[in-house]
């Protein structure tokens, strides 16, 4: 399990997150939301221990993350960027075995070019192995950049907007990737997401923030809520359910003269 307590992170004056507590359990897969600004690429910084938090900690199995060295925490924890690599001059196969870099010493053993063999197998990226990276599409790229996380054979994976800069049916393939993750393989996944539906589809939870703050944290049908969603993002929506699933419909930006303190009542 990975523990937030207590949670501050300041950039010089500016209180960025403020008294987040959160829990992530293996195989479950929780989602952050929110707007822009408001501290989800930041709190997954903090988990990869790129940022260290003014006050407050972060466990994971009772092991202080921010103690670990980086070779360490790389054997735990993977991480898939939102922005994909401008240019990357390898092979799929190369790009992936580098998700092994934690465990090599000196040359990849037998082992690992295996993983990665069969890591790629089940992703259903055998047949662009020896390709170059450069030259497969977006959403090809995207899948490459979670099977080389998952080489790595971490306990958890942190990604920055797995869905950003896919079409539909890419968005559909890694999120139906990522949900057979968390209950083959019992990693526990933590997100930063946009898109409120694939969110509510995918996740076993959901955190919403606002200005730094945990707003809810809780399964997508009690806390997807128009009430919540309004407090949070300002719109105003309308909520129906497919399939089990909450899905959320925007309407309109919530009026101006609508005062923020009623929503909060």
């Amino acid at each position: 399990m990975i523990q937030m307590k207590n949670l501050d992170v300041h950039y010089g004056k500016t209180r960025v997150l403020k008294g987040i507590d959160l829990r992530v359990n293996k195989g479950e897969i929780v989602s952050v939301l929110g707007p822009n600004g408001v501290g989800k690429t930041t709190l997954l910084k903090c988990l990869l221990g790129m940022i260290k938090p003014g006050s407050g900690f972060i466990k994971m199995d009772d092991l202080d993350i921010l103690k670990m060295s980086l070779t360490q925490r790389a054997r735990f924890i993977g991480y898939v960027p939102q922005a994909l690599p401008s240019r990357f001059p390898m092979t799929v196969f190369d790009a992936v075995l580098m998700g092994r870099k934690p465990y090599v010493r000196f040359v990849p053993s037998g082992e690992d070019l295996e993983i990665v063999s069969q890591v790629l197998l089940s992703m259903n990226l055998s047949h662009l192995a020896l390709k170059e990276f450069d030259r497969i599409s977006g959403g090809q790229k995207q899948k490459v950049l979670l099977a080389r996380a998952i080489a790595q054979e971490p306990c958890y994976l942190i990604l920055d907007e797995p869905s950003s800069n896919l079409d539909v049916k890419h968005q559909l393939e890694v999120m139906d990737m990522l949900k057979t993750l968390a209950a083959k393989k019992n990693i526990g996944i933590i997100m930063a997401m946009h898109s409120l539906n694939l969110a509510a589809r995918f996740s076993d939870r959901i955190v919403m923030l606002k200005s730094g703050h945990m707003v809810c944290n809780g399964p997508p049908a009690e806390v997807m809520t128009c009430r919540t969603i309004e407090m949070v993002y300002g719109i105003l929506v309308t909520i129906n359910r497919a399939n089990g699933y909450p899905y959320t419909i925007p309407l309109s930006p919530v009026p101006v003269n609508k005062i923020n303190s009623e929503l909060l009542n």
